[in-house]
């Protein structure tokens, strides 16, 4: 019980799910408690079946069968549960002790019955109960070694027929068909344990084609098809274990499945089977491998095969050539390949494919088209084998490639640690005057030579600049903050300006915007000394025509406005 409280209700939940659930309270019956749980009926839009855990391995859980709740939310209805529970909490204990008793007596009682008593019992559960029925068939079938039998109820748990409405499965139904599908996993899994593994490796195979084809035709959005794919392939290894499989079988099988369309539902890992396959099989494996990749060295399955199988036999060479055999034009595969060189500390040879991948960019004054991440990569070991001259022609290419603030600072910082800076900057302050002066009105991110200027702290040349390429109001703002202790006057006009169209916003966003300009502009009028009435006036005529913005004078008085 430690875990049901009010704060962990409203944390599980979240504040609005928590909120409305204190709507439902009234609509909360037929609440059962068990020993570690509690069950109820919630009228919502419909009648919604909910369960607690009260103390599950993982603390506070519950499941609801409405909408939200299927998603795997703690949901409203939960909530109103939760707090039913708590409004009798004295109660609680005792009734755990009495579910606790009511299942001992049951054990007993069931365990005291005659062999007749008992199967008539069972016969009639499985009359009502088609999912416990169809589970005795299955393990009936598996006891008396009815392979075709035991196929035959697969086959049915893994048709959708029964949940398809017009050929499809509903994400209403998907649970209930996923966990229908599960049926059969357990049955695998029970051949394997009874003793008749080669059966299980059969079974799990044709599964797994069926559930593919299944999955095509049912909306999994919560993926509870994939944890039973992901099952099946655990069944299949386990198997293969037992078995003692064919190494040679077991290895062409594995690299069919691996390069088909399945293998995305299953996730099956070849490495996982190397104690089944051994070295003979781990042989074969390899072979068949480089023949699927050299077949189609730019198909993503062959390629992610192949680099898998070259990784765990540290043959770094092998993947070097899986990826050299399908070179991105940007530049990244160059990239990938060095640093794995770099792990396998080979970095004269990373090196030289990092330079490769940019050269041929370069040289066709195509440097924008390449991966910033490759060139970052280059520039820093320019930097840390004391090649700065290469480093900071690098970042000019890019520079004069991109013209962003970005590749401006990166080159800023590489032509500072050569001790060069003041001779690039000019070079590169001129290719974005250029660029401003072709600058179309309207761009919203405003001129990249006035954010350069502003990153450089230059203000009288940014002040020049907006008033031959004009700016955002973002720059705008920037520059006045950083000139107002220089230029008050001018700073002034600027936040008066950029004030005006706020008054006419509504929210608080806006109204904190606002205040941050009506303090600029105080601080502005102490700087030039204006009568202190000025501003005085200036913010009474304002309160006067926003006193409807109860926030934005809340906020106003806090600052002393």
């Amino acid at each position: 019980m430690r875990g049901l409280t009010e704060a962990n209700l409203k944390t599980l939940a979240g504040p609005r799910s928590y909120e409305r659930g204190l709507g439902y309270l009234d609509a909360v019956s037929g609440v059962e408690v068990g020993d570690g749980w509690v069950t109820a009926s919630v009228n919502g839009t419909e009648r919604y079946e909910v369960e607690l855990a009260l103390d599950g391995p993982g603390g506070l859980s519950g499941e609801c069968d409405c909408p939200y709740g299927l998603e795997g939310n703690f949901c409203k209805h939960l909530v109103a549960l939760g707090l039913t529970v708590l409004a009798q909490r004295e109660s609680l204990p005792q009734q755990r002790k009495a579910a606790r008793g009511r299942t001992q007596n049951l054990e007993a009682w069931l365990s005291a019955l005659p062999k007749a008593e008992l199967l008539a019992l069972l016969r009639e559960q499985i009359g009502e109960d088609r999912q416990l029925r169809r589970r005795l068939e299955l393990r009936a079938a598996s006891a008396r070694g009815d392979f075709a039998a035991v196929r035959a109820r697969i086959r049915d748990l893994l048709d959708i027929g029964a949940y398809a409405q017009y050929g499809y499965v509903e994400y209403a139904d998907a649970r209930a068909f996923a966990d229908q599908a599960g049926e059969a996993v357990s049955a695998i899994c029970g051949l394997t344990g009874s003793a008749r593994a080669g059966d299980a490796i059969t079974l799990s195979r044709e599964a797994m084609r069926l559930l593919g084809q299944a999955v095509e035709s049912v909306d999994d959005s919560d993926g509870w098809l994939g944890q039973v794919g992901a099952d099946l392939a655990d069944a299949h290894l386990d198997a293969c274990r037992a078995a003692r499989s064919d190494p040679e079988e077991l290895a062409r099988w594995l690299v069919g499945h691996a390069l088909g369309d399945l293998d995305g539902l299953t996730d099956i890992d070849p490495l996982d089977y190397e104690d089944v396959l051994g070295e003979e099989g781990m042989a074969v494996l390899r072979k068949l491998a480089v023949e699927a990749w050299r077949g189609n060295r730019r198909s993503w399955a062959e390629k992610h095969l192949m680099e898998r199988l070259a990784k765990a036999g540290g043959d770094i060479d092998a993947v070097i050539a899986v990826h050299a055999a399908d070179l991105s034009p940007n530049g990244h595969t160059h990239l990938v390949i060095a640093r794995e060189l770099d792990t396998a500390r080979r970095p004269d040879e990373a090196l030289r494919w990092a330079e490769r991948g940019v050269g041929k960019a370069r040289d066709a004054r195509e440097l924008s088209a390449v991966d910033t991440a490759l060139v970052d990569y280059l520039c820093d070991r320019y930097a840390q084998g004391g090649r700065l001259p290469d480093a900071v022609a690098l970042r000019r290419d890019n520079f004069g490639a991109r013209r962003t603030l970005l590749a401006y600072q990166q080159l800023r910082a590489a032509a500072r640690a050569a001790d060069c800076w003041p001779a690039e900057r000019e070079g590169a302050l001129a290719l974005l005057r250029a660029d401003a002066g072709r600058r179309q009105e309207g761009w919203y991110g405003g001129s990249v030579l006035v954010d350069a200027l502003l990153d450089d702290k230059d203000v009288d040349a940014a002040w020049r600049a907006v008033g031959e390429a004009g700016a955002h109001d973002r720059q705008w703002l920037t520059l006045a903050d950083q000139a107002r202790a220089t230029r008050p006057a001018d700073a002034l006009g600027v936040y008066l300006r950029l004030a005006e169209p706020l008054t006419k916003q509504t929210g608080n966003a806006f109204y904190e915007k606002l205040v941050s300009l009506l303090l600029s502009i105080r601080d502005c009028h102490r700087l030039l000394g204006t009568p202190k009435d000025e501003f005085t006036a200036y913010v009474t005529a304002l309160r006067t025509a926003q006193k409807r913005k109860r926030n934005l004078m809340r906020l106003m008085d806090e600052h002393g406005l």
